[in-house]
């Protein structure tokens, strides 16, 4: 049975995917998924060359395995961090998806938040008023925007908004968020094009 291993830069990441997951692949294919979060995207990418190269010693001995990247664009340059993570993998000996051939299907797949998680939740806004519904009234904005293209950070904005709206005067808990918010989202509904790209990528992956 193939699985797949999720390379993911923190514990939130984690908890809103191990609810997204399910609704995506379904619960069968969902149990082939495994998941391996970091403290934070620096950490994630300073391991990932050797993590990789475990994965390549694993594919060659049989193991039936896909590993799939996930890291926030935060404010990098999309494309330069995309070759970033393609160059770890190659390195690694690892075929991704833009090499692969009908010969050498692709066993790495390298997917990028952009700008952030938080850009997911905004994506399903209907997800967001269910979990917390007092924002409503708060939008403004926020409701119309492209959710990738939020200024000044997506988890920022999600944070100001909480606040503003009574929530988390303290500052906003991240993995309660991403469980709250997750809970509720939809797949179709989303307007995130890195949610859609990822969940395009997620159900290849378990192919």
């Amino acid at each position: 049975m193939l699985r797949l291993e999720l390379l993911l830069e923190d514990e939130s990441t984690e908890t809103a995917l191990r609810i997204l997951v399910p609704k995506i692949v379904g619960g069968e294919r969902a149990r082939a998924v495994r998941y391996r979060s970091f403290r934070g995207k620096y950490t994630l990418l300073k391991e990932l060359p050797i993590l990789l190269k475990g994965y390549t010693k694993r594919i060659r001995q049989g193991e039936k395995l896909r590993v799939l990247v996930l890291v926030d664009r935060d404010v990098e340059d999309c494309e330069t961090l995309k070759q970033k993570l393609e160059t770890i993998a190659l390195q690694a000996g690892l075929i991704t998806r833009s090499m692969a051939t009908a010969d050498k299907p692709f066993q790495i797949l390298n997917r990028i938040a952009v700008e952030e998680l938080e850009a997911w939740f905004f994506g399903d806004i209907e997800a967001l008023c269910a979990a917390y519904p007092k924002v409503r009234s708060h939008l403004s904005d926020l409701a119309r925007r492209d959710p990738d293209s939020i200024p000044r950070g997506t988890a920022e904005a999600l944070e100001r908004l909480l606040k503003k709206a009574g929530y988390y005067k303290n500052g906003m808990p991240k993995i309660e968020v991403a469980q709250r918010i997750a809970n509720h989202m939809q797949l179709d509904r989303n307007r995130s094009r890195s949610f859609q790209v990822f969940r395009e990528g997620l159900g290849v992956c378990l192919i």
